[in-house]
C-alpha cells in the first residue's frame, strides 16, 4: 500500500542559537541560518517512533539575522569514572552566536511500512500513518515534547508552535543569500563509518528549499 507523506509546519523562536560549523572546531561559529539536521531534532523532539521519520523541505527566516560573540568556560576533558578537576581543564572560548532567532520550519513526516523496518519483527497486520500524524498533532498542539528541544546547543532552549493550515503567516525576512556549503545531516547508514552529509543552501526572500536526502543536491 502507498502513503502519503503529511507535511507539518512548526514556528520556533529563541533568544540565542548556535548552529556550529563542522570545520571550525576550536572555537565555535554558528551558520547563519538553522541548518536541516536542527530542525529535524526539533521535530523528533516532540515526536518520534521507529515507524516514522521526518524530512525538512523548507526553512523560512521570519527575523533578521543578527550576531554577537560571547566567551565561555569549557571543560577540555571527557567524563569519566575519574574525578576532573576543572580548575585544571577549564578552557576559555569564544563563540560566534545568533540572537533573536525566528524560524518557520516545515517538515514530512514519513511513514515507514513495517516491512521496510530494520531489526524489527514483523506482525500480521501493518499499521496506519494517520495515527501518528494524530499523535503529533496532538503532541505540537498542545506544547508537548520528549525532550526540550534547541536551537543547536543544549543550553539554547527553543520556543515552538504548531502551525495550523489556513492561518495567516507573517512573511519571511525579504532578503535574498548564497549560504554556501552548509551541514545537511549525518548518514547512520553504516554505524561504523558515519558520514556528514551537506547542500549548497540558498535564500531567497527569505526562504531555503532543503533537498530531499536522496538528492543529488545533498554531498557525501
Amino acid at each position: 500500500m502507498e502513503y502519503t507523506d503529511k507535511e507539518f509546519c512548526l514556528e520556533v523562536w529563541g533568544d540565542m542559537a548556535c548552529f556550529t560549523r563542522p570545520e571550525l572546531k576550536v572555537e565555535r561559529v554558528s551558520y547563519d541560518v538553522i541548518t536541516p539536521s536542527a530542525a529535524r531534532a526539533i521535530f523528533e523532539a516532540i515526536f518520534w517512533k521507529p515507524a516514522i521519520r521526518w524530512q525538512v523541505t523548507k526553512i523560512e527566516v521570519l527575523s533578521p539575522i543578527k550576531w554577537t560573540s560571547i566567551r565561555r568556560n569549557e571543560v577540555g576533558a571527557l567524563a569519566s569514572k575519574s574525578p576532573i578537576y576543572i580548575e585544571d581543564k577549564r578552557q576559555q572560548k569564544n563563540s560566534l552566536l545568533l540572537k533573536d532567532v525566528h524560524y518557520r520550519l516545515w517538515a514530512k513526516l514519513v511513514f515507514i511500512p513495517q516491512r521496510d523496518r530494520k531489526n524489527e519483527k514483523r506482525t500480521s497486520n501493518d499499521e496506519n500513518p494517520m495515527k501518528y500524524y494524530e499523535m503529533f498533532e496532538r503532541r505540537a498542539s498542545k506544547g508537548q515534547c520528549f525532550n526540550q528541544p534547541y536551537l543547536g546547543c543544549r543550553e539554547f532552549s527553543a520556543s515552538f508552535r504548531l502551525v495550523n493550515a489556513g492561518e495567516d503567516l507573517i512573511p519571511a525576512i525579504p532578503e535574498d543569500r548564497d549560504l554556501g556549503i552548509m551541514l545537511y545531516d549525518m548518514d547512520f547508514t553504516n554505524p561504523k563509518d558515519i558520514q556528514a552529509m551537506f547542500y549548497r543552501a540558498r535564500m531567497e526572500q527569505g526562504v531555503i528549499v532543503v533537498p530531499d536526502k536522496d538528492s543529488e543536491e545533498v554531498l557525501r
